[in-house]
């Protein structure tokens, strides 16, 4: 019986790369160093802000990277809601799972302030029922740990949740959890990245995620 999912938040709530990456871009050029095409960025996001930084800055000036993380973070806190975008449909998908009586929840490796800002600029008055972000002492996906806390936190069993997200790190992680595993095709990363890393189900409109739930609810 599904009774909850959990979302990861960029590539598949919302299209975040464009201010991921004029903020970055940002960055890099006050250290005097090349930026990036919004398309590039599709395969340096996904694994937390230190990996983006590292990706961006390239081997060869790493002795660049606290500057340009510490200019990232800054400018991206007050630019992260600009030209972000939610996906047509999920709003729609969302309140579609509420009427379920399904609890909707969001776990992203993003830092856990951006996080909160960019769900309260996007989601104003949606009730959540969990927000987590990348916080100390708690593992990035595909790291499971996350996803558990939530899944404690609502008392219910890994198999009552879908998890749903854009890529690998979130196979990974839904998968290392035991709930139902969704990949999303409108995301960062390719089909092919999520029937390699073992999608229980990949779906091409948000409206889909609904059909699941009610196939695996028997309705």
């Amino acid at each position: 019986m599904i009774q909850a999912a959990i979302f990861d938040l960029d590539g598949t709530l919302i299209n975040s790369l464009p201010d991921i990456a004029a903020s970055m871009n940002r960055a890099l050029a006050r250290c005097g160093l090349p930026g990036y095409s919004v398309e590039d960025y599709r395969m340096k996001v996904g694994n937390g802000v230190k990996k983006i930084a590292e990706r961006t800055v390239g081997p060869e000036h790493m002795d660049q990277f606290n500057e340009v993380l510490a200019l990232y973070m800054a400018d991206y806190a007050q630019h992260c809601c600009i030209d972000s975008y939610v996906y047509p449909g999920v709003r729609d998908m969302l309140d579609g799972l509420l009427r379920r009586g399904v609890q909707v929840s969001v776990f992203s490796n993003k830092d856990q302030g951006d996080v909160e800002s960019v769900m309260a600029h996007y989601f104003p008055g949606f009730p959540f029922a969990a927000i987590r972000g990348r916080v100390e002492n708690t593992p990035l996906k595909p790291a499971p740990d996350g996803a558990l806390m939530i899944a404690d936190q609502l008392g219910l069993p890994h198999d009552a949740f879908l998890y749903v997200g854009d890529s690998k790190m979130d196979m990974l992680c839904g998968n290392a959890a035991q709930m139902h595993v969704v990949g999303v095709s409108w995301g960062f990363r390719s089909r092919e990245e999520l029937q390699e890393n073992n999608a229980h189900f990949i779906i091409d409109d948000p409206k889909e995620l609904l059909s699941i739930c009610d196939r695996l609810n028997g309705r």
